[in-house]
């Protein structure tokens, strides 16, 4: 498979937020300001590529050879959980601040989805170590585009004369919906 059709498709086509809905609990909660959701992709972005690259040895090196292959959700959930400890330890002692204003959503990278979602569809989709890597990077990229496209929208709106009934959760739903069908003109790309 051509490593552009995998870059394109993870990134425009498939977006793993707007199209797959995975992922979908750090899109709504860190998306209230462009700087905050530029440092969720960041962390989710780091963490989606060291799972998968993780992950796709595991399941190659030790799932598949002993016949473990029913314990790959728990296995990645498992290492998905390390190493969000892990970025969050870095996290504390790099940028405080950063670590403050992603709160209670960093540990949430924990059962994000869409971090999941990645490491299974690499095993799923029978991709190399290379593919993999350049699948999860992609995706991770979708990810921060569509975060980064929500707060922009979202800062926006809170400047704006919203209907009373519509400020906050039920207009950033709506534009959500919005974001997801302009995403859908990319469909037929590859």
């Amino acid at each position: 498979m051509s490593y552009l059709v995998i870059v394109i498709g993870a990134i425009l086509v498939n977006n793993i937020v707007l199209m797959q809905f995975l992922g979908i609990c750090p899109f709504l909660g860190v998306s209230k300001r462009i700087s905050t959701a530029i440092g969720m992709a960041g962390a989710v972005a780091f963490v989606m590529v060291l799972a998968t690259i993780v992950t796709y040895l595991i399941q190659k090196y030790v799932l598949d050879n002993f016949g473990l292959a029913f314990l790959q959700t728990i296995a990645f959930i498992l290492v998905i959980a390390s190493l969000v400890q892990m970025v969050e330890i870095i996290l504390k002692k790099v940028s405080p601040p950063m670590y403050q204003a992603l709160g209670i959503f960093l540990p949430l990278i924990t059962t994000n989805c869409a971090i999941l979602g990645v490491a299974i569809l690499t095993v799923q989709k029978e991709f190399t170590l290379v593919e993999s890597v350049v699948f999860s990077i992609s995706h991770a990229i979708g990810f921060g585009l569509a975060l980064a496209l929500f707060a922009g929208i979202r800062e926006h709106l809170d400047m704006q004369d919203v209907p009373k009934g519509l400020k906050g959760t039920p207009i950033a739903l709506i534009a959500a919906g919005i974001l997801a069908m302009a995403f859908m003109g990319f469909s037929g790309l590859v």
